[in-house]
């Protein structure tokens, strides 16, 4: 079947099932097509999706018409987005605001289950047969009938409109964020440790319960959400720039990955065409971003089971590594490098030329480095057939980047669904099937090889021209999707536009929202000391979760 073709077959089939679908327009989603449907056919389309092989991507609400006494004249768009052969859809319904309720997509794809709790605590929209009522982000400050996602709700704290009014809201401590209706441990010999949320080392707040026999774990609940910083309600009514800043801070070790999705859904709602410059540019401080990201991974996942050498070794290797992101670039991470439009950094001829050298010996190292990880065979005991995730459990899940082609799935957005400028390279993603933690550290390091070898051509073919186009102010409920292969994988941005050319609507989904489930399935029938080298192998951003 060619590409595109397996759009058609899925309308047959709702047509078959009599479900009802109108086609939107593609050019107002690009590059994803556009299905409208009627809210009692959401829940059928969806297990009709499942049924036919698309891989659930994301969900996100909208509130279109602001609050007013006229309550009844609101609606929310619920957004479902879907992937299959490397092609996206954007399903949609409309929901009335007096009514917020629609069927729950959760008993199709287990993966929405957490994004649909998150819509419910923001928005206050009820998903009918959803296995789990429980809230998940809502905080302990919002009363009862409070959702701060709806247009009605301020900024917290003060008058949205600007930060020298007086506040609208009485601010008080908020009541400790416990109680959270846990699974309750039974059975003879069975006990429960509470891991967090706040942890020993630096890593952000995140809490563990788990249901444990001796040292065997029977079952990990998570809860997140304790670093939940509005991210959605700040967006609403900046302006572009203000909104990539943004961006770049949803998950500050991803920072360019976020600000390259949501500058690319802001440039697609506004047709702004990238100079092939600026275009390379990104790539460059993406595929750094990454190897960075991955050579703090793979010392860290050595250090927790005792092989400080090689943490030590990796680690010193990223520490050069983002010296030079320092000097080439001016920040060790990259941050507001990117803007709509473009880039605000350039590279002269003497730091391409040091980015090449270094590209060149780091190759030679990590080699000299994987050699030594291959033969210790202490590592390979902690590591091998630890933390096991199968292929069908990552499926199921939609798991993406590392966490997913370590147990077989293969999807990358820079080959499957390429964007510029990664459509004129040709590498090979790396995939392995074993699922446990050794596979995901063997395809960090095989990904690195392939973001060093692409680096280098990228360095060698960098056009010249300018650096940005100017911007233009999209028309009114212009929106905009943005799809990047952020290091951890797949990152999803929407973005609408307001009639005054500011900020309606962002919605970030980072793949840690498909990733962080992963870990509650892998740490079954393995012994609580190895804990914290599974957590590490799967390395879900909180911040980026709990948005």
């Amino acid at each position: 079947m060619s590409r595109f073709d397996w759009l058609s077959e899925l309308i047959a089939r709702f047509q078959d099932e009599h479900i009802l679908v109108y086609k939107g327009s593609r050019s107002l989603l690009a590059p994803a097509h556009v299905l409208h449907t009627d809210k009692e056919d959401w829940g059928s389309a969806a297990a009709q999706a499942a049924r036919y092989g698309c891989r659930w991507c994301a969900l996100w609400a909208e509130e279109i018409s602001p609050h007013s006494e006229n309550a009844s004249a609101g609606l929310f768009i619920i957004n479902g987005c879907y992937e299959k052969e490397g092609d996206h859809l954007v399903l949609r319904t409309r929901i009335p605001y007096h009514t917020p309720q629609l069927a729950s997509i959760t008993p199709s794809y287990p993966a929405a289950n957490r994004s649909e709790r998150h819509i419910q605590d923001l928005f206050g929209i009820s998903f009918t047969n959803h296995p789990d009522k429980r809230r998940w982000i809502r905080h302990q400050a919002w009363s009862e009938n409070d959702y701060p996602l709806r247009k009605s709700f301020p900024l917290h704290g003060v008058n949205s409109t600007t930060l020298t009014q007086p506040q609208t809201h009485q601010v008080s401590l908020t009541a400790p964020d416990s109680g959270y209706p846990f699974l309750t441990a039974t059975g003879v010999g069975v006990y429960e440790i509470p891991v967090g949320p706040v942890h020993a080392g630096i890593i952000e707040p995140g809490h563990f319960r788990f249901q444990a026999v001796g040292e065997t774990v029977l079952n990990l609940e998570e809860h997140l959400g304790y670093v939940h910083k509005g991210i959605e309600k700040l967006a609403e009514g900046r302006d572009a720039d203000g909104l990539a800043r943004l961006a770049g801070r949803v998950s500050g070790d991803t920072t360019v990955g976020h600000t390259w999705a949501a500058c690319m859904a802001m440039e697609r709602a506004a047709q702004l065409k990238i100079p092939p410059r600026a275009i390379m540019l990104r790539a460059i401080m993406a595929e750094r971003e990454r190897v960075a990201n991955h050579l703090g991974d793979i010392g860290a996942i050595c250090n927790d089971v005792g092989f400080t050498f090689a943490y030590y070794q990796f680690s010193r290797l990223r520490e050069l590594w983002q010296r030079l992101n320092q000097q080439s670039f001016g920040h060790r991470f990259m941050m507001d490098c990117i803007i709509p439009g473009g880039v605000k950094v350039d590279l002269e001829p003497t730091q391409i030329a040091a980015q090449l050298e270094q590209v060149y010996h780091f190759h030679i190292e990590i080699h000299e480095l994987e050699e030594i990880l291959e033969r210790h065979t202490g590592l390979e005991d902690r590591l091998a057939t630890t933390g096991i995730l199968t292929p069908a459990q990552a499926d199921q899940l939609g798991c993406l980047g590392y966490v997913g082609r370590a147990s077989g799935l293969q999807y990358d957005v820079r080959c499957d669904a390429a964007y510029a400028p990664y459509e004129q390279f040709q590498f090979e993603v790396p995939v392995l099937s074993a699922g446990d933690v050794e596979a995901r550290m063997q395809v960090r390091i095989a990904e690195v090889h392939v973001s060093l070898h692409m680096l280098y051509q990228m360095l060698n073919q960098l056009p010249s021209g300018d650096l940005n186009t100017p911007w233009q102010i999209p028309k009114a409920s212009a929106e905009g999707l943005g799809l990047v292969e952020g290091w951890r994988g797949e990152i999803l941005v929407h973005v609408r536009f307001g009639a005054d050319g500011k900020i309606s609507r962002y919605y970030p989904r980072d793949p840690s929202w498909l990733n962080w489930p992963a870990l509650e399935l892998l740490i079954r029938d393995n012994i609580v000391p190895d804990f914290p080298v599974c957590n590490k192998s799967i390395n879900g951003s909180y911040s980026g979760h709990d948005l």
